[in-house]
């Protein structure tokens, strides 16, 4: 048997997976997800963000947890929008007071 025929668990590595897991049920640890993060990851949140919006790209993790991967992705790209949009807004309300 081939690498390919490997179960997908067995192919992410082990953070990732840990990552996904905790963004499953983030919001169950007491405190907020910053402190959560750098209690299990010993990572700063912009770290952690950075990982995981790489991980969600892969077909690993979209084979490891369809849904979530997904709605993340959903997510991330509706926060894309809203920042074009501020900026936009931004550029034409400076542009009316010139």
């Amino acid at each position: 048997m081939g690498p390919e025929a490997a179960p997908v668990k067995a192919l992410m590595a082990e953070l990732d997976r840990q990552v996904l897991m905790f963004e499953r049920q983030w919001w169950r640890y007491e405190g907020s997800k910053e402190q959560a993060i750098n209690d299990l990851f010993q990572m700063d949140a912009t770290r952690y963000y950075q990982v995981l919006s790489r991980l969600i790209d892969t077909e690993e993790a979209l084979a490891f947890d369809p849904a979530l991967v997904k709605r993340l992705r959903r997510q991330r790209l509706a926060r894309r929008h809203q920042r074009s949009a501020r900026r936009l807004e931004a550029s034409e309300t400076e542009a009316s007071q010139r």
